[in-house]
């Protein structure tokens, strides 16, 4: 007779019944994409770090560089002002950032790449061409390979961190019909152009439940399988 199989505790007391539901809250329903084999794969991915705090992580010291988003007009509310804010180090500020974009800024050209040394982290601001109100798919993908190129020159700029460009209120990113592509596009993009780092999905995306995600990239093949009509 096989013994019915038991899982491992992950609360003490009663904290495992407590967190059984718990549907008010913002939730994340968790998939693992492969099972722990005795051989890893060792196919470079794209982490994706669901529920954790990227300026506390950066603050911590765990990346060496961080790729963002700037613009030449203002700041205020962009991560890259508020890491520059925490950072005890930093020479920057809101006012020096903005200024520093604007001596890079192309009226109708492409987006570029704007360092920023904070001492601790090197951010690789990706700069919104002067005169448009958001960031285009475009932008970023033909930023990103120089992005790539930055990290991978200098291997001081690892372990490196994105944000994810959605949800972003300094510098939305629309696709060519004028809307926020999936979450999935971006990390189709910046896989493409090699990027194989860490990105932390929005804080307003951790309501994706029912909506079940996966810690990495590429998802896996079972995903295109459903999506065409396979179990």
């Amino acid at each position: 007779m096989t013994e019915p199989k038991t899982r491992s505790r992950i609360y003490n007391g009663e904290g495992d019944r407590l967190m059984a539901d718990m549907q008010e809250a913002d939730r994340i329903i968790l998939l693992p994409d492969a099972r722990p084999s005795k051989v890893p794969d060792r196919t470079p991915r794209i982490r994706l770090m669901w529920g954790q705090h990227m300026l506390e992580d950066l603050l911590a010291g765990r990346y060496r560089s961080l790729v963002c988003a700037v613009n030449d007009t203002d700041n205020r509310r962009g991560i890259v002002t508020q890491l520059a804010t925490l950072l005890p180090t930093s020479q920057w500020d809101e006012r020096s950032i903005t200024a520093h974009a604007k001596t890079f800024s192309q009226s109708g050209g492409r987006a570029r790449v704007v360092k920023y040394d904070m001492d601790a982290v090197e951010v690789l601001a990706i700069l919104r061409p002067a005169g448009q109100d958001h960031l285009t798919m475009e932008d970023l993908a033909g930023a990103f390979k120089v992005v790539v190129e930055m990290i991978s020159a200098r291997s001081e700029r690892t372990p490196s961190a994105s944000v994810s460009f959605l949800g972003a209120r300094s510098n939305a990113l629309r696709n060519g019909q004028g809307n926020e592509p999936s979450l999935e596009t971006v990390l189709a993009m910046m896989y493409g152009a090699g990027f194989t780092g860490d990105v932390y999905p929005a804080p307003t995306m951790w309501e994706a439940a029912p909506t079940a995600v996966y810690a990495r990239y590429p998802f896996p093949s079972s995903l295109e399988s459903m999506r065409h009509g396979g179990s």
